[in-house]
């Protein structure tokens, strides 16, 4: 968990005397940690500073059983998170009109909304827009239809979700899932007709994203923790001045990105520590022409990875990388959906090893995965050891302010 060690683009505002405050979901070690925010408002941290110790339990995966929850909490209704929602949103909109007005320094607002999050209960009114029976099935749900690979083996032996569903939860999940995203929606926009009401619509800038999507039973799998685009692929969308109207840029983009964005947009100097960085401003990139050549790279080593699991997007291609295992390809232009693996065909030979040169250029896999397991197994020990984190169980998802932990 984010402990405040490396600085962040908050940080960057405050020290340069511009206002910086956050409201909602954070998920750093504490409320000690502020990030770098002038102030934090009703945020959501890890459980007891420590969050799920049972992720960190590796060699060899534990079961678990916690993972039957998401099949039970389904359908209609209200959940602690769509409450918290509610509650991120009501302040979001007082701060837009009661405090942001009175600011004479420029100012930057970060709101974490949960949803769309398990469990997967949406409020009514939105949950009645997506009638389960009209849903459809995720593609290669059944057994006969996944791919054949000990990473995806492991991962489910250890996250036994899909061992609790038949198709009638799998509709009703999609349904309670695309409900969550239309609650979403609803609450964005009330946000966003605050920013206008409140004068702002025309000066400020907004980048709306994600941490990670949800694999939804796709192969078998739910939630996140794998780099299939059903997870790893996230919403990127900007608007504001200079913003290009109405583009979509193909150039590769990720999270990294956000850090020069705020501090370019918000004329705030970079620290030199900072230019070593990786990221370039999403406003450069899309006043610019598609770059088929930027890498795009994520990394996995949490819950249920047998192995550090490392992804290289360029172009069209994808490589994953499993350490001690065999790699996966895919042409996302041929196969969106990723159902073809290329890796072990000959003729794609040469592209695995360009692949696996950019990743190369960027970090050791193997020294990488080590160093990973390393703290991980020093976590464990500190906490007791291996019997006692297993012993203590999981949650779940992090409750929000107000909401205790149920372990399992």
């Amino acid at each position: 968990a984010y402990e405040g060690r490396q600085a962040t683009w908050a940080h960057r505002l405050t020290s340069a005397g511009k206002r910086a405050v956050s409201i909602g979901k954070l998920h750093y070690r504490d409320d000690t940690v502020l990030g770098g925010f002038d102030e934090t408002i009703i945020p959501m941290h890890i459980i007891d500073g420590l969050g799920d110790l049972l992720g960190a339990v590796r060699d060899p995966l534990p079961v678990r059983h916690k993972t039957k929850s998401l099949s039970e909490e389904l359908g209609p209704g209200e959940s602690s998170y769509t409450r918290y929602d509610r509650a991120i949103t009501k302040a979001a909109i007082q701060w837009l009109g009661e405090t942001a007005p009175k600011l004479e320094q420029p100012w930057t607002l970060y709101v974490g909304l949960v949803a769309p999050h398990f469990p997967l209960i949406a409020p009514e009114e939105f949950f009645a827009m997506y009638p389960p029976e009209k849903m459809p099935l995720p593609k290669a749900h059944k057994p006969e239809d996944w791919p054949k690979h000990p990473w995806f083996e492991a991962i489910r032996k250890c996250f036994i979700w899909n061992d609790f569903f038949d198709d009638d939860k799998r509709r009703l999940a999609t349904a309670s899932y695309f409900a969550l995203c239309s609650f979403l929606d609803d609450n964005i926009g009330k946000i966003l007709a605050a920013l206008e009401g409140a004068g702002f619509g025309g000066n400020t800038r907004i980048v709306y994203s994600s941490d990670h999507g949800d694999n939804l039973g796709v192969r078998g799998l739910w939630g996140k923790s794998n780099h299939y685009q059903e997870s790893v692929a996230i919403p990127m969308i900007m608007a504001g001045p200079d913003v290009p109207q109405g583009k979509v840029v193909s150039t590769p983009v990720t999270l990294v990105d956000v850090f020069p964005t705020v501090l370019e947009c918000t004329g705030t100097p970079r620290a030199d520590e900072d230019l070593a960085k990786p990221g370039r401003n999403l406003l450069t990139i899309a006043q610019a022409p598609d770059d088929e050549k930027r890498v795009a790279f994520s990394e996995y080593h949490a819950a249920g990875a047998a192995s550090g699991a490392f992804m290289i997007r360029r172009g069209r291609f994808k490589l994953v990388h499993f350490v001690g295992m065999t790699p996966q390809l895919f042409d996302l232009k041929a196969d969106p959906e990723e159902m073809n693996d290329l890796a072990g065909k000959a003729e794609y030979a040469a592209t695995v090893a360009e692949l696996n040169a950019e990743l190369r250029k960027i970090c050791d896999p193997d020294e990488v995965d080590a160093r990973a397991k390393a703290d991980q197994a020093a976590v464990v020990e500190k906490n007791g050891g291996r019997d006692a984190v297993i012993k203590r169980g999981t949650f779940g998802a992090t409750p929000p302010p107000g909401s205790a932990a149920k372990f399992v």
